[in-house]
Parts: structure tokens; C-alpha cells; sequence
């Protein structure tokens, strides 16, 4: 998919929109993140905080959560922004939840430009890591399979 200056804009514009959605009356930090899925899906999240500060979803989880609901196999492209409307960059968890479902050619828009992942988070850890591991439980077969049955592994 070539994701055109076009795209960019529709991302940065739906993040956004979301970032104007956000709830966050404990940090007044609010935060948007909008994303493209190889079929060309726009999925979109906000930051939604809570009393019990540990609890609190960022806006990428936000955004992988309608993702993966909206049946999406692979984010492409993802914008994410502050409340000035300016590229923000993911915090570490939230790097690792995007690598998991863009793996490391998903685009990013950092404060410095377009990056792929496997910049953003060198190293990231993903699904090959379980499989070279010979004790590992985790199956590739069975996680494909679940997908399509529109589940996860739990």
C-alpha cells in the first residue's frame, strides 16, 4: 500500500478528531492516534484515563482495540498526536502494542518525521521471539486459526 501525503493528512486529521474525545481530567494530556490497515481502513483511538491511574488506556490502545474489533490483520500507517495537534511519540508500551499488530514496516509520524518501527522500537519483540523458543506454548497454527475465528489467544 503507498501511503501518500494525502494519507498523512487524513491520519493526522483523524487523530485529531479523537484527541478532541479524550478523557483525561487527571493529567489534562489528551491524546489521538489514528491508523490505516493494509486494506485501507481507518481506525482511530483516544487516551481515557481513570481515578486508579494504572488503569488508564492510551490512545494507541484505543486505536488497536477498534483495529483488531474492526477485523484488521495489519496496520500500515499510524499518526499519533498531542493536544496541540502536533506528532507525539508513543511511550514504550504503546510501541510494543503497534509493533505487535504493524510489525516493523508500519510508518509511524514521530516529532522528526515518518519512521518505520524497526526504529522506533529497535529489537521489538513479536511473535517470531516465541516461536524460537522450544518451551514456548505458543503455536502459530492455532493463533492464525483463532483470528479468522475472530477471537485471540488468551
Amino acid at each position: 500500500m503507498n501511503i501518500t501525503t494525502e494519507t498523512w493528512t487524513k491520519l493526522h486529521d483523524l487523530a485529531v478528531e479523537a484527541m478532541r474525545t479524550a478523557y483525561c481530567p487527571y493529567s489534562g494530556y489528551p491524546v489521538g492516534a489514528a491508523g490505516i490497515a493494509e486494506d485501507g481502513t481507518y481506525y482511530s483511538g483516544c487516551n481515557i484515563e481513570n481515578a486508579g491511574y494504572g488503569v488508564g488506556l492510551c490512545a494507541e490502545c484505543g486505536l488497536v482495540s477498534a483495529f483488531v474489533r474492526g477485523g484488521g490483520h495489519r496496520l500500515v500507517a499510524v499518526a499519533c498526536v498531542n493536544g496541540n495537534s502536533e506528532p507525539v511519540v508513543p511511550c514504550g508500551r504503546c510501541r510494543q502494542v503497534l509493533y505487535e499488530h504493524g510489525g516493523p514496516d508500519m510508518l509511524l509520524a514521530m516529532p522528526a518525521g515518518i519512521m518505520p518501527m524497526s526504529d522506533v522500537l529497535p529489537y521489538g519483540f513479536g511473535q517470531n521471539d516465541l516461536e524460537d523458543v522450544a518451551t514456548s506454548t505458543f503455536k502459530p497454527a492455532e493463533a492464525a486459526a483463532n483470528t479468522e475465528e475472530g477471537g485471540r489467544d488468551e
